[in-house]
């Protein structure tokens, strides 16, 4: 499993944001179209009746945004020690997308969890929107695009690559 901008391959299964458990809200992109899981949203839009597929509510890497986690971990640190609750707070959950999908017939917006715990850098939402927008320009451009990048998901092994080489990554599917 690795994180590449916005996406989440794992085994050569691509997902916008964090790959969903259970009953949590995720989007997978298929050879098919985009796959709405989870509680709550359900259904497959195809890529040929699909017009734009976009993201927005995406948290940006920041210095500010680093700091917050930092103050946030050590808050729990203390809070934990001095409750004895255990670690973690049960009801803080990541942050959370929206994948909007227009086709034919309206706009839907689809809920995704982040996977980036202090963000993404700018220039990895930039190029990963301009993947998305690529992926509706024809079946042809889908295929290849997303057949790449399953490709990638499945021969790469260990933890997400560096930000050069994510970068390097989602320049060569745009360009795909």
């Amino acid at each position: 499993m690795a994180m590449v901008g916005l996406f989440w391959i794992a085994e050569g299964d691509v997902y916008v944001g964090a790959k969903p458990s259970g009953l949590a809200p995720g989007v997978r992109l298929t050879p098919e179209g985009v796959v709405a899981l989870g509680d709550g949203q359900s259904g497959l839009y195809l890529w040929e009746g699909l017009s734009a597929l976009t993201v927005a509510d995406v948290p940006v890497k920041s210095l500010k945004r680093q700091a917050g986690l930092v103050k946030d971990l050590a808050l729990d640190t203390v809070m934990n020690l001095a409750l004895s609750v255990g670690p973690g707070r049960v009801s803080d959950a990541p942050p959370m997308m929206t994948v909007r999908v227009e086709s034919a017939d309206g706009e839907h917006e689809l809920a995704a969890y982040v996977a980036a715990a202090v963000g993404y850098p700018q220039t990895e939402v930039d190029l990963s929107r301009a993947l998305l927008a690529r992926l509706t320009e024809g079946a042809a451009t889908m295929a290849t695009t997303l057949a790449a990048m399953s490709e990638w998901g499945r021969a790469w092994e260990g933890t997400s690559p560096r930000g050069a080489e994510r970068e390097g990554l989602l320049r060569g599917w745009v360009h795909s």
